[in-house]
């Protein structure tokens, strides 16, 4: 199949903030392909390059060397990212907005008219199970309420590629569950998710393939049976895979 979401030899450079240090390397000749339909988790400890990869791809950050696609479209040209959705890890709205209002502001930035939005708007919310709270003011809403917003904001395009960053962080159980379902759903109805978390029990049940990174380097890809290999879990064959070492029991 051909890829929709596509990397090659992608490589990132910083300026050190630090003195003395020179250039940072972000990522080393990162190659990744995802394709049309899958759920895909993308793993790695923290300045692994997960945020740095996906800041490429929405065209916040330039490589420094090699290549990234959207739908076969480089994605230094604003086009390429016409069919995707994206829900950063901290999300920033207006808070005396309703969800309601929230998705006519973004449908209005998209170009949406306003019978696409009233038809539209209503199977948002009730994707995201907020139609109860639809005019309610999101500075009320719980953590996972609000999280959930932010995914309806991400689909308000109808996207063909949801770009996740942590969808799950800082959710109760019942929050987790409630975004498990909803990536459930949109991969049941054709979507393609892609999405970063640490959250490996979250990945290991939704996910068709993983790809792991550590340092700027990818280390494993496949799916999640192919990358837990002989152990008994992801977590466990994450832990391996970027090499670290549980301290002695005392």
């Amino acid at each position: 199949m051909t890829p929709i979401l596509q990397t090659q030899k992608l490589r990132v450079e910083y300026r050190s903030r630090e003195l003395r240090q020179g250039t940072k390397i972000a990522l080393h000749g990162l190659d990744l392909e995802v394709c049309a339909g899958e759920v895909f988790g993308f793993l790695g400890p923290n300045g692994a390059g997960k945020t740095t990869t996906m800041n490429v791809l929405l065209g916040f950050v330039p490589p420094t060397s090699g290549s990234a696609s959207l739908f076969g479209i480089d994605v230094r040209q604003p086009i390429s990212r016409q069919r995707i959705g994206y829900l950063p890890e901290l999300t920033y709205y207006y808070k005396f907005l309703t969800a309601e209002e929230l998705l006519r502001f973004y449908g209005k930035i998209f170009g949406l008219t306003r019978a696409e939005m009233d038809k539209r708007i209503p199977e948002l919310l009730k994707l995201v199970e907020l139609e109860h709270a639809a005019n309610r003011p999101i500075k009320s809403y719980s953590k996972g309420m609000q999280q959930r917003a932010g995914l309806a904001q991400a689909l308000i395009n109808n996207p063909d590629l949801l770009v996740l960053d942590e969808p799950t962080s800082g959710l109760d159980p019942l929050g987790r569950m409630k975004v498990r379902e909803i990536i459930q759903r949109l991969k049941n109805d054709g979507k393609t998710v892609f999405f970063s978390s640490h959250e490996l029990g979250e990945v290991e049940s939704v996910c068709d393939r993983v790809a792991i990174v550590h340092q700027g380097e990818l280390k494993a890809v496949g799916s999640v049976s192919e990358v837990t290999g002989r152990h008994t879990s992801l977590e466990k064959a994450f832990l391996e895979i970027i090499g670290f070492q549980s301290s002695p029991t005392l």
